[in-house]
């Protein structure tokens, strides 16, 4: 089955995640770099909506059950390989020559939420579904890399609070600090809200990649030279 698929409404690729829970696994990782490659061929098109078809998430990060399988096996180059690839996900949108919006409609826990942080934009539903960094509640220590792409969408203080607390958020409370566009009252509205303000999106591709890669340059460095001192080793749980 299918990990994604993707629609184009005017000048705007609309990715919609359509595996339940969307965790992040190897099949997760070559199915979105592979719709990335593939918008980015349709010359018209200008910014890119990542959405989910599920009605309670968004995506609920890493899958814990294919990672603690292969640790079972002692398959730790697929490890590696795995958190290169979500490094080559994050950089792809951090350098990506058009806005990406992510528009959250449900659940983003863990490295979904650092997907979310990724993008440029969020929108997030209202009516149900959280935002949670729950790693320091189950002993997985952020990469350096994730660190410096959550500074980038929250403001420092609710970055602290978040990392720390591990504590849900809510829509409401996304918008109020300013870690969301808006607060949408329900799934309509939030893909109304989302597709039409990445409508809004008509530059150059040239201009704004050159925009995000000066902006981004110190976030792609860390991923590059800091991560692998925790990759390499399998530095990854406590």
């Amino acid at each position: 089955m299918a990990v994604l698929e993707w629609t184009k409404d005017e000048n705007v690729a609309v990715v919609t995640m359509t595996n339940g829970e969307n965790r992040h696994n190897p099949a997760f990782i070559e199915a979105i770099l592979r719709a990335f490659d593939e918008i980015e061929a349709e010359e018209d098109i200008t910014a890119v909506v990542i959405a989910s078809n599920d009605p309670k998430n968004w995506s609920q990060g890493i899958d814990l059950a294919w990672m603690m399988d292969v640790f079972g096996k002692q398959d730790f180059q697929a490890i590696k390989d795995f958190m290169y690839g979500l490094n080559r996900i994050f950089r792809r949108i951090l350098l990506y020559p058009m806005p990406v919006v992510a528009a959250i409609g449900g659940h983003a826990y863990g490295d979904g939420s650092i997907l979310a942080c990724a993008c440029d934009f969020r929108f997030m539903k209202s009516d149900k579904g959280f935002f949670c960094f729950p790693e320091v509640d189950i002993s997985i220590p952020f990469l350096p890399g994730m660190f410096a792409l959550l500074r980038k969408a929250l403001p420092y203080y609710k970055f602290e609070e978040a990392v720390f607390s591990g504590k849900r958020m809510g829509a409401k409370e996304l918008e109020e600090h300013h870690v969301i566009v808006k607060a949408c009252a329900d799934h309509e509205e939030l893909m109304k809200e989302s597709v039409a303000f990445a409508k809004t999106f008509r530059k150059k591709r040239a201009i704004f990649g050159e925009m995000k890669k000066r902006m981004h340059k110190s976030i792609v460095e860390i991923m590059d030279r800091e991560d692998p001192e925790y990759i390499e080793p399998l530095k990854l749980m406590m």
